[in-house]
């Protein structure tokens, strides 16, 4: 696997890269990972001819600068950095893969049509109209709470970032239902990626900066995306609820959702065969399997 900077609306983004050639398959991470959570999709991705980019976004990783200011991570802002990023690939053809954070970017950029794309994949984020829409129920809202708790100051980057960002690793390994897939070794890069200077003050601030985005995030008269869509999500997620993948055919009118019933939230992680072989399927155009814990 390789590396690369990628430099893009301001910013050296630090890009881990799998593949060559004109066809462009984008992966967007989350909260709290990097371009390195894809090392499982990267190489299954080149063997179907794309160039495969996974990024650490704003404010993660290796990627300079790392602003400061919650107002630097507006969804808006982090949206054009995709855009930025897809522009200096100049590829004929553009996949959109993303999970958390990362899919919610993707969501946002299939809405608002930022650039053409032909396949979209979001794996474990709803659809932002059906999110805001459940969140006003206590059952999320009760799943949700971290987000309230990173709205405070100083105290979040502390819990997060004591004993070597201990608790980064153990956000893994405690959601994980194959535990075994998040050892030392592979939760390391997150650990120490957060532990650096900053770090988890610009991956916080990305939670920060939704108060300022929340009336244009809320809005229910989205237009409806017409690129075909998978969705992936695993059922054991403890901070999003299988509820929220419902009813995205709404907004969506060409989607695939599969369920893991045996897969958390780091999805493409916990059970990165099963994923590839839904991912494999869905961009040769071919049937998506189901998959069952049986």
């Amino acid at each position: 696997m390789g590396e690369r900077t990628v430099t893009a609306n301001g910013f050296d983004f630090h890009v881990l890269e799998e593949g060559s050639g004109d066809r462009l398959a984008l992966c967007l991470h989350g909260f709290p990972e990097l371009g390195y959570s894809w090392r499982h999709q990267l190489p299954v991705l080149a063997d179907l001819g794309y160039r495969a980019w996974a990024p650490d976004l704003r404010g993660y990783g290796a990627t300079r600068p790392r602003p400061t200011r919650r107002r630097d991570y507006l969804t808006s802002l982090l949206v054009d950095d995709v855009a930025a990023i897809v522009d200096v690939a100049d590829a004929s053809e553009v996949v959109l893969i993303g999970h958390d954070w990362g899919a919610a970017l993707a969501w946002q950029f299939a809405i608002e049509q930022v650039r053409p794309l032909d396949r979209l994949v979001i794996m474990n984020v709803p659809h932002p109209a059906r999110f805001f829409r459940q969140l006003r129920t206590l059952r999320q809202l009760r799943k949700s709470w971290y987000i309230f708790f990173f709205q405070l100051p100083r105290l979040p980057e502390w819990a997060l970032g004591r004993n070597d960002a201990e608790a980064i690793g153990n956000a893994f390994t405690d959601m994980a239902v194959h535990a075994e897939r998040f050892d030392d070794d592979a939760v390391r890069p997150f650990r120490d990626a957060a532990s650096q200077a900053g770090a988890l003050r610009a991956m916080i601030n990305w939670y920060r900066a939704i108060p300022f985005g929340m009336r244009e995030a809320g809005r229910s008269d989205v237009p409806v995306i017409e690129t075909p869509t998978l969705m992936v999500w695993g059922e054991q997620d403890t901070a999003l609820g299988k509820e929220l993948a419902e009813g995205t055919d709404e907004f969506v009118s060409d989607l695939t959702l599969r369920y893991l019933p045996d897969a958390s939230h780091w999805v493409q992680q916990d059970q990165p065969d099963v994923v590839n072989a839904m991912v494999t399927a869905f961009l040769r155009g071919e049937p998506v399997p189901e998959h069952d814990a049986t």
